[in-house]
């Protein structure tokens, strides 16, 4: 496992397009991905042990984020050759033991996250209304172990402020994850 940190936000960057399949059997795009305040665009995996630290407070701010306009969507670019607990049944199946309150989209291809720069799990990118990029940050102080429970919730924190101003904060922390799973080529 190699963990990696993920770059700073490059502010209004547009957020690029995409047409996903997703565990509940639809297909998923940007638009009907985002919500009416913005967006959060995460990459995420089962396997990643920072992903599995995070992940209940991951759906709890995107549970909170829904009731102020922010929509949610996470996909899986990570190859399942060689990451087995990243399989699309393993997606499934973990989509729906913990209820997942947004779109859970595999990426096959891997394009998504390469036209995203994406380079963790978990890798955070929060658009505003007009899909302008305005968050590239942490969760919180998680690492592999969760932070206490009074910690910071910075990105909460920061799309709370993207869905009141349009505008995210100017001082962000970035992400750490395991790195993407790139896909070898025989």
């Amino acid at each position: 496992m190699v963990s990696l940190t993920t770059p700073l936000c490059d502010f209004g960057w547009s957020a690029p397009d995409f047409v996903l399949p997703g565990v509940d059997g639809n297909t998923h795009s940007l638009a009907s991905c985002r919500g009416p305040k913005g967006l959060l665009v995460m990459f995420i995996c089962n396997h990643c042990p920072y992903v599995k630290a995070v992940l209940p407070r991951i759906l709890r701010d995107c549970r909170e984020l829904a009731g102020l306009g922010i929509g949610s969507v996470a996909i899986m670019s990570n190859d399942p050759a060689g990451y087995p607990e990243d399989s699309w049944d393993n997606m499934r199946h973990i989509a729906a033991e913990m209820n997942f309150p947004f779109p859970y989209l595999l990426d096959e291809s891997q394009s998504v996250a390469r036209a995203y720069g994406a380079v963790c799990t978990p890798d955070f990118f929060g658009f505003d209304a007009g899909l302008g990029l305005q968050y590239r940050g942490r969760l919180d102080a998680s690492g592999k172990q969760p932070a206490p429970d009074n910690a910071r919730r910075e990105l909460f924190e920061a799309m709370r402020l993207v869905a009141q101003t349009g505008h995210g904060p100017r001082e962000q922390t970035a992400g750490i994850g395991c790195s993407i799973k790139w896909q070898t080529t025989p």
